[in-house]
């Protein structure tokens, strides 16, 4: 008697739906970015003579393994390291600052391009901790950029942009909807940068 064949399984479309899952998945499938701070480290300028930089340009941030401010040598809570920050950056104290607004205190800062804020951190501090004081340093040059985009705004030569403040000037020049005139928005953001540069130096 003859044997009757096992009945056999059609497996040539198994190929093809392995790859349809294959494409679902790699379409479907989010791909996490770790998130970090922008930084661009300043050019390498060759020179042979030394700067010397004056102790009262330089605002000292310390935070220590325990997620503590001590600032210029005091505590301080983080509520308040944002105004400290902005009082030192626009104190003028040599009078050569014509937009600063500060209390010309000759014993703090110069003017802000040869303000330095120094940030130190211990080995133990938090991540998150970390990261609060960066947000306010940098919201502090923010705060004076954001003014002198809003007074330069209302001059005839930049009058186009009145009303922007530097953070909408720096989305506006990056937007591809942007109908303005963006070789003379990048003109003023760079002056405003020149004028205000951002000088926040992570010792090790």
């Amino acid at each position: 008697m003859a044997k009757r064949s096992a009945p056999e399984v059609n497996a040539g479309s198994m190929a093809d739906i392995a790859f349809l899952l294959l494409i679902f998945f790699l379409v479907t499938t989010t791909i996490e970015k770790d998130s970090g701070i922008s930084r661009k480290l300043p050019p390498m300028e060759e020179s042979d003579e030394d700067v010397v930089i004056k102790q009262k340009n330089i605002f000292t941030v310390l935070l220590n393994g325990k997620d503590q401010l001590l600032v210029e040598d005091e505590l301080m809570e983080l509520k308040d390291l944002r105004a400290a920050a902005v009082e030192f950056l626009d104190n003028g104290g040599d009078g050569s600052c014509n937009y600063c607004k500060g209390k010309r205190d000759p014993k703090s800062s110069d003017n802000p391009d040869k303000a330095i804020i120094s940030l130190k951190n211990e080995r133990e501090t938090s991540y998150a901790a970390y990261i609060s004081v960066q947000n306010e340093l940098v919201g502090a040059y923010n705060v004076l950029r954001n003014r002198r985009a809003l007074e330069l705004g209302n001059t005839p030569e930049w009058s186009k942009f009145r009303d922007m403040n530097f953070v909408e000037m720096q989305v506006a020049y990056k937007d591809a909807r942007f109908t303005g005139n963006k070789e003379k928005l990048k003109e003023l953001i760079d002056k405003i940068k020149v004028e205000i540069p951002q000088k926040l130096s992570e010792v090790q």
